[in-house]
């Protein structure tokens, strides 16, 4: 009942609420904003039991965490730190990680230009020998 409560803390911190029955759970999580992470303590047959209200809050989080806690951050392909506004102003991206860098990228199309026209990173030579993938294949070869 208390709004503060329901924001985003950052460090050391533990917020436990105490709900009657699971319809006040589902209330509880109805109310929240977007978070980078949430816990769930819970075993297998509550969450299959309970999929509506799982459902919910992974709709507020970019992490769902079951049975433990968030933890750093690991720098890696799989890796999603990112969450529903306001835990991030874009919740398609990541913070951390090898998509965080599509945060700052902004898609273009160059429709009809000649390959001596292209930026560098678009030349069929691919003059820089940068890593594309073309066709779903990771590559630095000419095409």
């Amino acid at each position: 009942s208390n709004p503060t409560l329901s924001e985003e803390v950052f460090g050391p911190f533990s917020l436990v609420v105490s709900c009657k029955d699971i319809s006040e759970m589902q209330s509880v999580a109805a109310s929240l904003k977007g978070q980078l992470t949430s816990t769930l303590i819970a075993t297998e047959n509550e969450l299959k039991n309970n999929k509506a209200l799982v459902e919910l809050i992974a709709s507020k989080c970019g992490r769902l965490i079951l049975n433990g806690v968030p933890t750093g951050v690991e720098v890696c392909l799989a890796m999603q730190h990112g969450g529903p506004f306001p835990a991030t102003t874009d919740p398609r991206f990541s913070s951390v990680g090898a998509d965080a860098i599509k945060r700052f990228a902004r898609p273009i199309s160059y429709q009809n230009f000649s390959d001596s026209l292209l930026p560098d990173e678009l030349k069929n030579n691919n003059p820089l020998k940068i890593w594309r993938t073309v066709n779903d294949q990771l590559t630095r070869d000419a095409l």
